[in-house]
């Protein structure tokens, strides 16, 4: 899950980067054929592609599989996909932002409200809660050992350009400016870390803690069915006690 003001499902988000690759590449594999076509497959001219190669790569993905993704994206006629946006509230007011990459809006779009209507959310006008969130870079290491020297990695993180580091449970979380995630993802990696997972995500400014029972229910159902959903690249939120 991405976006978490505060990283409690650690356990979610590790099934998802072991057992979920294939999926991660499906999307993400949308959204090269979009980079392509709008720039090229050239990732040296395309910074795009250069991003999304990185993203694929920090997700451990073999490097023929991103040159085959780009090769059927160049010689590509019949697919066409779109990058669209969704904003939306869940229960008790929780802010919900989606990012889809589709080829049927009016599809996408249904499946989403129908996601928000059913788990007590409504899907709001653009702009509703885009202001709450800001672009950050993300980069989470394994720590499941404790074996992993808290003052040597917080060292290592903040020389390589890092802009905050924190525990949370078993892995630690790396803050960068979005633009230097892959690169400090790639010194780290270097230095001996286990990385779990480097991205592009989005932090949001204020949070929002559910405290009833149903409102959890029904929070976690409609994060799990959006994810769940093959146009969704991405949700974020304010939940601030999610998975406690």
């Amino acid at each position: 899950m991405s976006g978490h003001s505060k990283w409690a499902n650690i356990k979610h988000k590790k099934e998802k980067t072991d057992a979920a690759r294939g999926k991660i590449f499906t999307k993400i594999g949308k959204e090269i054929t979009i980079a392509v076509k709008e720039g090229g497959g050239d990732p040296v001219s395309n910074s795009k592609l250069r991003d999304l190669i990185q993203k694929t790569k920090a997700n451990n993905v073999p490097n023929d599989n991103i040159d085959r993704c780009i090769k059927k994206a160049m010689g590509s006629t019949g697919e066409s996909y779109e990058e669209v946006s969704y904003e939306g509230y869940g229960p008790a007011g929780v802010a919900v932002l989606v990012t889809a990459t589709t080829d049927n809006r009016n599809r996408t779009a249904g499946n989403v409200r129908a996601y928000f209507s059913k788990y007590h959310g409504n899907m709001g006008q653009t702009g509703c809660v885009g202001y709450l969130f800001t672009d950050i870079g993300e980069i989470v290491i394994n720590n499941e050992d404790g074996d992993v020297d808290e003052d040597k990695l917080m060292e290592t993180a903040l020389e390589a350009g890092a802009a905050d580091f924190k525990a949370e449970g078993d892995v630690f979380i790396v803050t960068t400016e979005p633009d230097d995630v892959y690169s400090i993802q790639e010194d780290l990696k270097k230095a001996g870390y286990e990385i779990l997972s480097a991205e592009k995500t989005k932090q949001a400014s204020t949070s929002v803690t559910l405290d009833s029972e149903d409102d959890i229910k029904f929070m976690n159902l409609l994060i799990e069915k959006l994810e769940e959903d093959d146009d969704v690249m991405d949700v974020y939120h304010n939940w601030e006690n999610c998975g406690d």
